[in-house]
């Protein structure tokens, strides 16, 4: 694709110029991602090394905590360094660089999402049908699934970028690149294209929020002929869910599904679901579940009796 490109670098402005406030973004920054880091990888490591959860729904969480930690990677790590530095230029390749995982991991993220609900359907609602409807052969399909569809809408992101002329000027008025800023420096009308944003991206978030809030809606109502017990524990997975939904979908939502403009807000919600929300995920999976408390807990009994064997 022949491109008509004058500018070859772009200036992230950041989230602030403020010394004292840089300071503030290395220090929650630093934190948020080393908490992602790890909260993700335990629950990784568990899932991997424990027989006890081999279940669809840790199958599907284990494939979940991987698109969590590589898509704060994306992000995290250059605007961690980008704080300390005085000149926070990236080059146009590296920009669309990171344009990708940015859109692979988070669309990744959704889909399996859907993939959650769908488990937790079958399971509450077909319980006699759970290992044959969801064997592990076919969960594994739909996990390939969901990543080649990944594939295929960031793929869509970064034909929409690269068909973009810029000519300057070159500032991009964030910590990151997506396709939004990037829009507001091209050397064109960016009308159509930000349609086709909202058509993908917009619609992606927008039809997958509302299937999984019906589909909880038609499960929390089957719940009612269960016994006590059955409800507590099917109500104690549908609403960590439901929680890691609402808050990844509303802020993508909120980004991706209006016209092309700017609030004085979008640095700090976009800040909410690429730093905050995959460090809430493995807090909430872990935290509100039993099962996985007790295999980490063995887990690290197994390391703690290693090292005295050592």
């Amino acid at each position: 694709m022949q491109l008509n490109n004058n500018v070859t670098e772009f200036i992230l402005l950041g989230l602030t110029q403020d010394p004292f406030r840089k300071k503030i973004v290395f220090v929650t920054f630093l934190f948020f991602y080393l908490g992602t880091l790890l909260g993700n990888l335990l629950i990784i490591t568990t899932i991997k090394t424990s027989r006890a959860l081999g279940s669809p729904m840790y199958f599907f969480l284990f494939h979940l905590s991987l698109p969590d930690t590589c898509f704060s990677t994306s992000i995290a790590p250059r605007t961690i360094v980008d704080v300390l530095l005085k000149n926070t230029t990236i080059s146009f390749s590296e920009c669309i660089i990171q344009v990708f995982p940015l859109h692979f991991f988070g669309c990744l993220e959704i889909f399996i999402l859907i993939l959650m609900a769908v488990d937790h359907y079958v399971a509450i609602c077909k319980p006699l049908h759970c290992m044959t409807i969801m064997s592990r052969w076919v969960c594994s399909v739909l996990v390939a699934v969901a990543w080649v569809g990944s594939c295929a809408h960031s793929l869509v992101q970064i034909f929409l970028a690269l068909c973009l002329p810029f000519c300057g000027p070159s500032e991009i008025n964030h910590y990151f690149c997506d396709l939004e800023p990037l829009f507001k420096l091209a050397c064109t009308d960016t009308y159509v294209t930000n349609l086709l944003l909202v058509s993908n991206s917009g619609a992606i978030c927008t039809v997958s929020f509302v299937m999984l809030m019906f589909s909880y809606i038609i499960i929390l109502h089957s719940l009612r002929n269960h016994s006590a017990e059955g409800r507590r524990k099917a109500l104690s997975t549908c609403m960590s869910h439901i929680v890691v939904v609402i808050l990844f979908f509303v802020p993508c939502i909120f980004m991706y599904t209006r016209p092309a403009t700017t609030f004085p807000m979008d640095k700090m919600i976009a800040v909410f679901y690429t730093i905050a929300t995959p460090l809430i995920n493995p807090l909430i999976y872990t935290l509100r579940n039993a099962e996985v408390k007790k295999a980490m807990r063995k887990l690290w009994s197994k390391k703690l009796v290693s090292d005295d064997q050592l």
